[in-house]
């Protein structure tokens, strides 16, 4: 049995942590193929999850032990009571769904919530065009909650790529110097929902990609941030 050795998270680890019951619930229902191992926190052993993780350990052979030192060495937040340890994986969205695509994103936490808002509205396909922040990075993997292991995902290393790879998507780029407003768009199936950096955005080559689109705001703010904005898009898409 191949254990990784454990210590704070690098990029460069072909193995990556998740933090806390839920999280770790859902990668055991989703992605337990992936999993090295688990351990626990003593003090959390009789804490909300605890015993349906170890029952779910227990069925599917893996890996468990208490180990308060080690969850200490590595943790990334307090209170922090179980971790499993994954081996990061491939992943590849499928054609003939809608996407959500995300051009060159920074901020981990952005990138988890829109991951986690992304199945609330039922999109389960994400392209990211890099350069990008880690997906696996344990920050972003605790601010999906666990939805990261419900999603397809897939790096491409330039917006022509992924269109190259997908030419039957209707493209959707939300630009705040975009041609339609959001209440005025019909999205035709499959749609990208095209969401640009959190501080430059999409630059205006996209205004000619597909069909650019403006989610309109006050003059109060001069943008909406990135997770909003993709929350409000997505919103939008699927109510239509």
């Amino acid at each position: 049995m191949y254990l990784p050795k454990i210590k704070k998270y690098q990029k460069k680890f072909d193995y990556s942590y998740a933090f806390g019951a839920y999280p770790v619930l859902e990668l055991l229902k989703n992605k337990k193929e992936e999993i090295y191992s688990i351990y626990f926190k003593k003090e959390g052993l009789k804490s909300e999850g605890i015993e349906e993780i170890k029952e779910l350990s227990e069925k599917g052979d893996i890996y468990t032990e208490v180990n308060d030192r080690l969850i200490e060495k590595i943790s990334i937040k307090e209170n922090t009571y179980v971790v499993a340890v994954f081996k990061k994986y491939e992943s590849k969205i499928e054609e003939n769904r809608n996407h959500l695509v995300l051009v060159n994103p920074s901020n981990k936490g952005n990138l988890g919530t829109i991951i986690r808002t992304m199945l609330g509205f039922k999109f389960e396909d994400l392209a990211i065009i890099g350069p990008s922040v880690d997906i696996f990075d344990p920050m972003v993997v605790r601010a999906t909650m666990g939805g990261l292991f419900g999603i397809r995902f897939q790096h491409f290393e330039s917006i022509e790529k992924y269109i190259l790879k997908f030419p039957k998507q209707n493209l959707y780029t939300f630009m705040l110097n975009g041609e339609k407003s959001i209440q005025e768009v019909v999205f035709k199936k499959p749609f990208s929902i095209i969401q640009g950096n959190e501080s430059t955005g999409l630059d205006d080559t996209y205004l000619d990609m597909g069909e650019s689109v403006y989610i309109p705001h006050s003059k109060d703010i001069d943008s909406l941030n990135l997770s909003v904005a993709t929350s409000i898009s997505l919103w939008e898409a699927s109510k239509k």
